[in-house]
């Protein structure tokens, strides 16, 4: 009896640490897919934008400046390394967009361009797929770092060096935390 009461002692604590474990693997895993969705549907936004300028372009020959200013932020956000300058590249590349769908509305023959409406509602349809897959992501990094902090998780998480992800945030500032990239989650 004594001998059960000894390897009940010993594997209950193991089998409680595995499951911790297990179960951080996978919320941490969650976030890496989480933001690997991200990165598909802003690569998707940086392929659509150059067909965009290159059909507007001739129609907009004063609005040069906006143009520039839609490559100058796409290009930055391709060049982005980590979480915070990748967010607020992305930001600066969705106002200049705004930009130019603001200057679009003053040229009526865009507006009738089959091409242009095409690329501007696939443009508009992948912004939404970015916004949702934000969402999903910082929800799963709240859950992540909700499960590293609370008792007794925190014990096994400390352990085994498992870290708080970075949030995605819309204005480019994330909150004071690891960034997923850099601490390969």
């Amino acid at each position: 009896m004594v001998v059960w009461v000894l390897i009940l002692s010993a594997v209950v604590p193991l089998f409680w640490i595995v499951m911790i474990y297990n179960s951080l693997v996978s919320l941490r895993n969650d976030v890496t897919n989480a933001w690997h969705q991200i990165d598909v549907q802003l690569k998707r936004r940086h392929d659509l934008i150059p067909n965009l300028v290159s059909v507007v372009k001739g129609y907009m020959e004063y609005e040069r400046n906006v143009l520039e200013g839609i490559t100058t932020a796409r290009t930055k956000a391709i060049a982005a390394a980590d979480m915070r300058e990748k967010a607020a590249a992305e930001d600066s590349l969705t106002q200049a967009l705004k930009s130019l769908f603001a200057v679009m509305e003053n040229y009526p023959v865009l507006k009738s361009n089959e091409n242009v409406m095409e690329l501007q509602e696939e443009l508009v349809s992948t912004e939404n797929k970015i916004a949702f897959s934000r969402q999903l992501y910082n929800d799963l990094v709240a859950n992540l770092a909700t499960k590293i902090e609370i008792f007794p998780n925190n014990m096994v998480s400390s352990l085994f060096g498992f870290r708080k992800a970075e949030y995605f945030s819309a204005d480019g500032r994330g909150k004071n935390m690891q960034g997923i990239e850099k601490n390969k989650l």
